[in-house]
């Protein structure tokens, strides 16, 4: 691992583990990745390890297809959507997906979305979508899902997963956690509107 991707690799490390810590995603489900700079190849965190116990070494290095290039250990099943982002969002250069659970609750709504807050009017520029994919990860014959609402909304930062959770993209793993955090606050304070909304107080 060469110096670069070893403080990419380190980035990935804080944002995992700031994700468990912050309570966003537990055990050892969730993945993180960040784009190889230069090269159509992601470092990606390996099958079956915790956000808790990420290390550096821990991680694996794949092509956009999954296929593994360096290290040990099986890359993530959701490796092949992480190479779609990279593919078609060539600003993206981390994804973070966890399963949070007011992100989880709220797609089973299988509605957008909103902005409830001013700091998510401020942070992000459009609704969240939420896409029904039926299944335990996103398959190749769901990607025009993903596709179709990247087409629409280019710099779009995350998207929500029905009974799945929810899927960040960044500028870096860091950024990518940030909004994963101010997507799953967002889902919270959406949650607690509707219900306040209904005690007519």
């Amino acid at each position: 691992m060469d110096e670069c991707v070893k403080k990419i690799a380190e980035e990935l490390v804080i944002a995992a583990k700031r994700a468990y810590t912050r309570g966003i995603q537990t055990g050892s489900g969730g993945n993180v990745s960040a784009r190889v700079p230069g090269k159509d190849l992601m470092i990606v965190k390996a099958s079956g390890g915790s956000f808790a116990d990420c290390a550096p070494d821990k991680f694996v290095i794949t092509d956009f297809d999954g296929n593994l290039v360096e290290g040990e250990g099986k890359p993530t099943r959701e490796a092949l959507l992480h190479g779609l982002l990279y593919r078609i969002c060539p600003d993206v250069n981390a994804v973070v997906h966890t399963h949070s659970p007011y992100s989880i609750a709220w797609a089973s709504t299988g509605k957008a979305l909103p902005r409830t807050t001013w700091h998510a009017k401020l942070k992000i520029c459009a609704d969240i979508p939420t896409l029904n994919v039926p299944a335990a990860m996103v398959k190749p014959e769901y990607f025009s899902l993903v596709e179709e609402i990247y087409k629409e909304t280019p710099d779009l930062p995350a998207f929500l997963l029905v009974d799945h959770g929810l899927v960040a993209v960044g500028k870096d793993a860091i950024n990518a956690e940030h909004t994963a955090e101010l997507i799953e606050e967002t889902a919270q304070v959406a949650i607690f509107k509707a219900a306040v909304s209904k005690l007519n107080l």
